[in-house]
């Protein structure tokens, strides 16, 4: 038996932990003991607890209330609190997922007290070093000893830096393995859709029609915290709705929905009060956005996550970002990058209404990428 810790603290971290949760419980329960924290970095009941609730997650055997502040003064907090638990706990392998703050802190902390860091998403490269998230994932990257990247364009970026194909057992920080596994957000979205249909009534809840309505999101800071980019989303929003017989829904992030009014200004939001075509709601739980996903037209959003929900159920998907780490989507042209420019927003809204994509090649595995990942750490760290 080992013994894995697995650090959680936002909201797609939550998820993602599912899939292995999952797996372990139904392949490796003799074998696996999984250990589990929250940062706290997310710690909106709505962001947080619902999702532990919905997908049947174990709870948390340690939460320590990061909540929120400065980039510096978070992570500092969580680095001497989590290493202060894998002190206590000692575990084989330490299970860190995507790029956000809680991943940057794990990494140092384990690979500090030389505990071998697990990093899920690896090899992930927006090129854009002035995102928190692309200084968080390389890091971990490079703190790490098993290294599962869910495409081949992650297993190319890791090569570019250095990364060796041939490195053999034992593992460590200095021989680490670089495997490709599929992603884990694809076995849940083939887990959950299903329970999604059955258990979600978010459509009927907000009278929404399937193929009627575009889904959008938007949390990143660079969007919400700068107010022209901001206004130019929305500019986007309201011109396509003006034009067309569709609604966009909203669900938003609490820290968004507080700055919201500062940041449009009292014109835009004036004018958001005043539609009727764009529906503000409040942040969705999993299978809830599962239904808004598979039912919509399209999406548009600035979330990594939601680029890959949006293909998995085969909907377009606007990225209001400058760039992607998800290059698949837009190599398959089922996505488009436009950034926060109301024009080029609207342009691929008018592009994907009328052309489609009429193809989904399955880049992102086959649906098993938990259960080869949990193989291979028992057979890194279970001898």
């Amino acid at each position: 038996m080992i013994t894995i810790l697995t650090v959680i603290g936002a909201r797609p971290q939550i998820i993602k932990a599912a899939a292995l949760s999952r797996a372990i419980r139904q392949h490796f329960q003799e074998k696996i003991k999984e250990i589990i924290v929250h940062t706290g970095q997310h710690y909106d009941a709505n962001m947080s607890q619902v999702f532990f609730d919905e997908l049947g997650i174990p709870e948390p055997d340690f939460n320590l209330g990061a909540g929120s502040s400065s980039h510096g003064e978070q992570t500092a907090f969580m680095i001497a609190e989590l290493e202060k638990v894998m002190l206590k706990t000692r575990p084989h392998a330490v299970i860190l997922y995507g790029d956000t703050n809680s991943t940057l802190a794990g990494a140092v902390a384990a690979s500090k007290i030389h505990i071998p860091v697990v990093h899920i998403e690896a090899g992930l490269r927006s090129f854009n070093k002035s995102m928190p998230e692309e200084i968080n994932r390389i890091v971990c990257d490079h703190c790490s000893t098993l290294l599962f990247t869910p495409t081949l364009t992650g297993l190319k970026n890791l090569y570019a830096e250095g990364f060796s194909s041939q490195n053999k057992l034992p593992y460590s920080i200095d021989n680490p393995a670089v495997l490709h596994c599929g992603d884990v957000m694809y076995d849940n979205s083939l887990y959950f859709a299903s329970v999604a249909a059955q258990k979600s009534k978010i459509l009927s809840d907000y009278n929404l029609q399937s193929g009627k309505y575009i889904l959008a999101t938007i949390h990143r800071d660079n969007n919400t915290d700068i107010a022209e980019r901001l206004q130019a989303i929305f500019n986007a929003f309201f011109q396509i709705v003006s034009e067309n017989a569709l609604d966009i829904i909203l669900p938003l992030h609490p820290r968004t929905a507080g700055i919201i009014e500062e940041r449009l200004g009292s014109v835009l939001y004036k004018k958001l009060q005043e539609t009727e075509k764009i529906h503000i709601l409040p942040p969705a739980s999993f299978l809830d956005m599962i239904q808004l996903e598979k039912h919509s037209l399209m999406v548009m959003t600035d979330s990594g996550g939601v680029q890959k929900e949006a293909y998995f159920f085969e909907k377009p998907c606007i990225i209001m970002r400058s760039e992607t780490e998800w290059k698949e989507i837009v190599e398959h042209n089922a996505g488009r990058v436009c950034d926060a420019d109301t024009s080029r927003i609207v342009e691929a809204f008018v592009h994907f209404y009328n052309h489609p994509p009429e193809q989904w090649p399955l880049v992102f595995g086959d649906g098993n990428a938990a259960g080869f990942i949990l193989q291979q750490i028992l057979n890194s760290f279970g001898r």
